[in-house]
């Protein structure tokens, strides 16, 4: 709690818990990214082009939760070292679409299975009720935060 008392009492704060725990996640998973020569950002951003091949700059941004500065700089030093590819121009509109190369594929390969091991272990504590309930209590609290659902 603040010194004047009307702040925040962190060890009771679900936003702050909910933090600590995406700061703990990010770390776990840049341990295990790490030796593969990648970083959370790094593998984000091939996850989503595995699931959702000719994303945009902007899309990769938002699904990996940077700028659309940052994403630009990884998907040049991406496409760089072979692991994606874009058009020299755009299809349509201004949208450079960007697909995963074979080596992009590889890499991602390694890197699910060392952030799975990361999943594993976080959720190791919980029975299986516990962790579809966890899911579906996060998911609950986006719709609202994104909804602007301010009523508690």
């Amino acid at each position: 709690m603040s010194q004047s008392g009307a702040g925040i009492d962190l060890d009771k704060s679900l936003g702050y818990l909910l933090k600590e725990a995406s700061s703990a996640l990010r770390a776990a998973m840049e341990e295990v990214l790490r030796p593969l020569g990648m970083s959370v950002t790094h593998y984000a951003c091939l996850e989503l082009l595995a699931q959702r091949p000719g994303l945009s700059n902007s899309e990769l941004a938002r699904g990996a939760f940077v700028t659309r500065q940052t994403m630009n700089v990884l998907l040049k030093a991406l496409e760089r070292d072979g692991y994606v590819t874009r058009p020299a121009e755009a299809p349509v509109g201004k949208a450079l679409p960007t697909r995963l190369t074979p080596r992009g594929r590889r890499s991602l390969e390694k890197a699910t299975k060392a952030v799975r091991s990361v999943e594993v272990r976080m959720l190791a504590g919980m029975t299986e009720t516990e962790q579809s309930d966890a899911f579906r209590i996060l998911q609950s609290m986006i719709r609202s935060l994104r909804s602007g659902n301010d009523s508690a």
